[in-house]
């Protein structure tokens, strides 16, 4: 049977632990060579509690007949996104896809959270998914305008959170949000060069979600488990293969064995009243028009 990714080189973030190490092996089991990033830390960015993460993944990769290779660098620092590029070109001699996977939480309610609590996660989270995909667009279009044909892939990590929103996540719903925002840029700007750029917005068991939603992340239907976090990893490796050169803008949802996208904004029915409106005549008519609109998915953890 063929293997989708073969002769594919891909970047997998944070893929030491949950939904990156199942993408890392998923992705070497349809034949990627893979870079397994990951920095060791624990689920609130503390340094040191996975330590070796990344090296135990490219293990198991290589146990298994495929090729991988561990890197450790932080996926916030923009020097560091160098590396972590050089290190796919040095070791594989080529790269077709990033994976952007790392990240960590700081629950908070919105009027409990610090600014260094709030600047942390939406480091990791937005500045995490630019420093390794700006160096890898600068690579591919380098080789674009040198006359190559290129067929890259971006994929980001956004959430239901960032989607509609979390009760005591403000800071990570924000970057979240931000993420599927920067993929429908990414989209729009980076096909001349042969570059897609879409987003996965998981359902998985992984060490932040297991503490939160332990009864539900461990639900069963039948023979199927839910919220394995391998259930997403073909999704991954297709998206990484030459197959989806045609998807781009677009952000996936998958729980289980349910598919599907995520439509985002839109607008809704209009009223135009043609001429300048008075303060006091909007009401009825943004009354008007939430009766009409449809009605929108509840922010988590509300009601």
């Amino acid at each position: 049977m063929s293997r989708i990714c073969e002769g594919r080189v891909v970047v997998v973030t944070g893929a030491g632990n949950g939904l990156g190490r199942a993408y890392a092996l998923g992705l070497a089991a349809e034949g990627a060579r893979v870079v397994v990033n990951d920095l060791g830390v624990g689920t609130h960015g503390e340094s040191g509690a996975t330590e070796g993460a990344a090296a135990r993944v490219v293990n198991e990769i290589r146990a298994a007949g495929g090729q991988a290779v561990a890197n450790t660098d932080d996926v916030t620092d923009w020097d560091a996104g160098g590396r972590i590029v050089e290190c796919a070109l040095d070791s594989f001699g080529d790269l077709h896809a990033v994976v952007n996977n790392a990240g960590f939480v700081r629950d908070r309610m919105f009027v409990s959270c610090t600014p260094d609590e709030w600047d942390a996660v939406l480091r990791v989270h937005l500045r995490g998914h630019f420093c390794t995909s700006r160096h890898a667009v600068d690579f591919w279009r380098a080789r674009q305008k040198a006359g190559h044909t290129v067929d890259a892939r971006i994929i980001n990590t956004t959430s239901g959170a960032g989607l509609q929103g979390s009760i005591g996540q403000s800071a990570y719903s924000a970057a979240k949000g931000g993420i599927a925002t920067l993929t429908l840029v990414q989209a729009a700007e980076l096909g001349r060069y042969g570059i897609t750029a879409n987003a996965l917005a998981p359902n998985a068991r992984t060490r932040m979600t297991e503490g939160a939603f332990a009864a539900e992340m461990n639900r069963q239907e039948g023979d199927l488990d839910i919220y394995a976090p391998e259930n997403t990893a073909p999704l991954v490796a297709w998206l990484c293969s030459a197959q989806s050169r045609e998807v781009t803008g677009q952000v996936f949802e998958l729980k289980g064995g349910r598919l599907w996208l995520s439509q985002g904004w839109t607008d809704s029915v209009a009223i135009d009243k043609k001429a300048r409106w008075a303060a006091d005549e909007l009401g009825p008519a943004i009354q008007d028009l939430l009766r009409a609109r449809m009605p929108p998915k509840p922010v988590y953890g509300a009601g």
